[in-house]
């Protein structure tokens, strides 16, 4: 059963379909963001839009199997950063509710498709060739990145309702970083030694 489910995600029409989707994702993602960015200085540009940057990554995992190849650097740190995004983004809108704000559509969008994104940084990793190496490199994006959110004020807005317990998102920002690189390493040792990858 999981042989043929890890079939499907690899057979061409399925790619083709999420890598469709992955796109008009990330391009909404990079709009959504236009706001931050207009008043991002141009140095921090990089370290701005965390999701539709790791969507951008998969996209370019999926173009890579697509065309029969693997870019493991690409699939560290597509992985990593879907599920830290991913599960980020989730809970920040769940803690303003929770705080008070009244969650519109969007935000329920945004809910399901950042839990998408958390769910597929996982479900290909039986088919990333990702070594120690690469998850080194990708926690020091990562972290960086963290740096430069919370310390430089670059983080992604929130809402005003949590936004004075800034320095506790941080700190969970900071351990979901270390969360998202032990699951990816974690999942990605055990299948390579049950030999699905």
């Amino acid at each position: 059963m999981l042989q043929l489910f890890l079939q499907l995600l690899r057979e061409k029409s399925f790619l083709w379909l999420l890598l469709l989707i992955n796109i008009v994702g990330t391009i909404y993602g990079y709009i959504w963001y236009g706001g931050q960015l207009a008043q991002t200085p141009t140095i921090f540009l990089p370290f701005v839009p965390d999701s539709p940057t790791a969507s951008l990554f998969f996209c370019l995992v999926l173009i890579a199997f697509l065309l029969g190849k693997n870019w493991p650097l690409m699939e560290a740190l597509a992985s990593v950063t879907l599920v830290k995004y991913g599960i980020w983004a989730v809970v920040m809108i769940l803690a303003a509710a929770i705080a008070g704000d009244t969650l519109h559509w969007t935000q329920y969008m945004l809910i399901c498709s950042h839990l998408g994104m958390a769910v597929q940084g996982l479900l290909y990793v039986p088919y990333y060739r990702i070594k120690a190496w690469h998850l080194i490199v990708v926690a020091v994006w990562t972290l960086h990145n963290d740096f430069i959110d919370y310390i430089y004020g670059m983080h992604p807005w929130v809402s005003s309702s949590i936004y004075q317990y800034i320095r506790e998102i941080g700190y969970f920002t900071f351990w979901l970083s270390i969360f998202s690189l032990l699951i990816v390493y974690l999942l990605n040792k055990n299948l390579k030694k049950k030999n699905l990858s």
